[in-house]
């Protein structure tokens, strides 16, 4: 495993990291041994860092994470998100009294005093333009609530305002080979500005795992069955926003660009590593073989200049008219 600085955090985070909505909810049946055999195997294989939310299982995410640390004694780093409880979800929730309580659930759940990183999930673009919502946060640093504070977005414009604000030390944003976009500015400007990028839903909710076919099915709480057209979120959060036919037909085509000792997982996961902006990576998994199969993807070597103008193409062949310019 190889390590990367997070913004100007001071922490050297696994490029590989862990993502831990499915151990929570809306990934189908997860059972609490293999969540948590998983997250052990992911500690013994370099990772350090893991990126949950409040909402994964209304807790539950969080505090199997607490059952980890309990059990480890190696510097493990945690971040956990705020604001998806919002019922309605609007902006006007964005406030301190809100967020006050969401803070203290997460550091009861997680048995911290404080907790490493905070970020807003995927709050409503209104809030990005509220200096108010970064002063309550800007609070709970000087409070120790919380050490550091970032956001999760859904859209390129939301990342370029939320680094406007000098306490944002993190962005977590969709990025991978049918999310190429926020390469093209973003990046740029986040390490202008030393702050962190968490490339979430790296393999495009499973799509790019080349596992999947028109005839996979999914169980009916798992959110590609019932979010596949935005029913109950932001539809780009399930498949990356690519329709699933045309997203099979595009991992037909990447197929021919996997060497044979690896898995087109790995080489998703690989190509995310190209991107020197990109801090880690942060894949789910509920199994143990799923972690090995992921942290594998950091030993690769670098993928040559004829596959990354290869993924390109089949981007701009297959998905640039579905997602570029929608997120």
């Amino acid at each position: 495993m190889r390590y990367r600085e997070l913004g100007r955090t001071g922490w050297k985070v696994s490029e590989i990291s862990f993502g831990a909505w499915a151990i929570g909810s809306a990934w189908g049946r997860v059972d609490d041994s293999d969540s948590l055999a998983a997250l052990h195997r992911a500690i013994d294989l370099g990772v350090n860092f893991i990126d949950t939310a409040d909402v994964y299982g209304m807790g539950h995410s969080e505090r199997l994470i607490a059952r980890l640390k309990k059990e480890r004694r190696e510097t493990i780093y945690v971040a956990t998100k705020a604001g998806r409880r919002l019922s309605p979800h609007n902006a006007d929730g964005y406030n301190r009294k809100n967020l006050s309580q969401f803070i203290e659930d997460s550091l009861r759940n997680l048995e911290t005093d404080s907790l490493d990183l905070v970020q807003l999930h995927c709050p409503p673009t209104e809030v990005y333009y509220r200096p108010e919502v970064f002063g309550v946060l800007d609070d709970m640093v000087k409070e120790g609530k919380i050490r550091n504070y970032g956001v999760s977005v859904e859209k390129v414009e939301e990342a370029l305002k939320a680094i406007e604000f000098s306490g944002v030390q993190t962005i977590q944003i969709i990025f991978n080979m049918f999310r190429s976009r926020p390469a093209e500015l973003l990046f740029p400007e986040a390490q202008r500005r030393r702050v962190g990028i968490l490339a979430r839903v790296p393999l495009a909710s499973g799509l790019l795992s080349g596992k999947m076919n028109l005839h996979t099915s999914f169980e009916k709480d798992d959110h590609r069955n019932f979010n596949r057209h935005g029913e109950m979120f932001d539809v780009g959060e399930t498949f990356s926003g690519v329709d699933f036919e045309t997203g099979l037909a595009a991992v037909e085509e990447l197929r021919q660009l996997v060497p044979s000792s690896a898995t087109l997982a790995q080489l998703a996961l690989r190509w995310i590593l190209m991107f020197d902006a990109v801090t880690c990576a942060i894949p789910g998994a509920k199994r143990t073989s799923q972690v090995e199969d992921n942290t594998q993807a950091a030993d690769l070597p670098p993928l040559t200049d004829v596959q990354m103008a290869k993924t390109q193409e089949i981007y701009d062949t297959h998905i640039r008219k579905l997602v570029h310019q929608r997120w």
